[in-house]
């Protein structure tokens, strides 16, 4: 085990040496004390910023799996009662489509916790073989990278709370280190829970958080397992390992809430409060909320719509269509209209209830338009006025 973990044990103690002198520098007594356990934490903050672009990915990643569980169940639902290998095979492909289509899969959320893993493990190594590296007596090495018999003995006698880092509740008697870490296993627990309960609870659309869905199915379970799982294997890590991981946890926990309090997934409970904090900076600021500008836009499309489909059809004469080979071109559909319709032309269909109500609130309402459409209403206006005033001088003509 530590063959294969010896590049990542020399990784962790060059960070855990090297963080420890900075603040040595900066006036932190040397030697055994908190410097130790405050560069433990460090080495969970370089971790934890090394892997930050699979944090982004796992965000991405879990709000498509929430996205895509309706179209999920309806897949499960068509298949629910084709056992027969092909159909089987046919569901896989069509739900690895599906995974392909949202830009997710379901191993992503769990990136991050298997690269740390190593790193855990690491460490879990490193705080175990200090009493051998400071006695002189570890197997085929002096030191661990940096980390000196000198170095390792501070290391040891360094404590959280009179707790010493390399300490664990199962081989120790103190009664501090066991309290210490049952209060530190507590804390993880928690944190490990809450972490998990930000994704599902107020990250989740409400499309997806029946109880019908495998994924919040799975969620729940997970929210359970984890922490009870921490809490009866933390009796086995040292303190050293604990500080690591419940400043791992306090870490996802402070960046989630900042990802779900500015980029919430559509649909759930942290999108509709992020909506209202920014409507109420709107509303302090005299601007229209972010409903009446959508309704805007919605309405300036639908007139751009509409105008489009009532632009003016040429018509075509009967006795000006072109011919090939002496035989006419065939009538398009529009070009017929057309010709019926007369030889002034003629304008397309019928505005639709929903077209005429839009255009009147762009006409009647200018609150909440930005200055561009304010400018094309203004133009539409003088478009319409136009041409009033060309079909009134052809009625004065006739």
């Amino acid at each position: 085990m530590d063959t294969i973990l010896w590049p990542l044990k020399v990784a962790v103690a060059w960070v855990m040496v090297y963080i420890h002198k900075g603040l040595t520098l900066i006036g932190m007594p040397d030697g055994p004390g908190a410097a130790w356990v405050i560069s433990i934490i460090g080495l969970t903050m370089v971790v934890r910023l090394i892997i930050m672009p699979l944090f982004v990915k796992q965000i991405r990643a879990s709000r498509g799996m929430q996205l895509m569980q309706p179209e999920l169940q309806a897949l499960q639902a068509k298949y629910k009662d084709k056992k027969d290998p092909a159909s089987q095979q046919k569901m896989q492909e069509e739900m690895m489509a599906l995974y392909s289509k949202h830009g997710t899969n379901p191993f992503s959320s769990c990136m991050p916790i298997l690269v740390q893993m190593p790193v855990f493990f690491a460490l879990f190594r490193v705080l175990a073989s200090l009493e051998a590296v400071a006695e002189g007596t570890y197997a085929n090495h002096d030191s661990i990278g940096p980390l000196t018999a000198e170095l390792a003995a501070d290391v040891q006698a360094s404590t959280v709370f009179g707790a010493p880092l390399s300490a664990s509740f199962m081989n120790s008697d103190d009664a501090t280190t066991k309290v210490v870490t049952v209060i530190m296993i507590i804390i993880m627990s928690v944190t490990q829970w809450y972490t998990m309960a930000q994704l599902s609870m107020k990250n989740m659309p409400e499309s997806a958080k029946s109880s019908d869905n495998p994924m919040m199915r799975s969620q729940r379970i997970m929210m359970t397992v984890m922490p009870v799982f921490f809490a009866f294997t933390g009796v086995q890590f040292q303190i050293g390992v604990l500080v690591y991981w419940v400043t791992t946890n306090l870490w996802t926990m402070g960046q989630q809430f900042f990802t779900i309090r500015n980029m919430p997934a559509p649909g759930s409970e942290a999108e509709k409060k992020h909506r209202a904090r920014i409507n109420a900076k709107r509303v302090a600021k005299g601007l229209p909320t972010l409903e009446e500008e959508e309704a805007a836009q919605r309405a300036a499309e639908l007139a751009e719509q509409a105008e489009q489909r009532h632009q003016r059809v040429q018509p075509v004469r009967k006795d000006r269509q072109k011919r090939k080979g002496g035989a006419r071109l065939p009538v398009t559909p529009e070009e017929q209209r057309a010709t019926e319709a007369g030889e002034d032309g003629a304008f397309g269909e019928r505005l639709t209830a929903e077209e005429e109500a839009a255009i009147k609130e762009i006409e009647t309402n200018i609150v909440g338009l930005t200055p561009e459409e304010i400018a094309r209403r203004r133009y539409e206006k003088r478009a319409r006025q136009r041409q009033q005033r060309r079909n009134n001088s052809k009625k004065r003509r006739r």
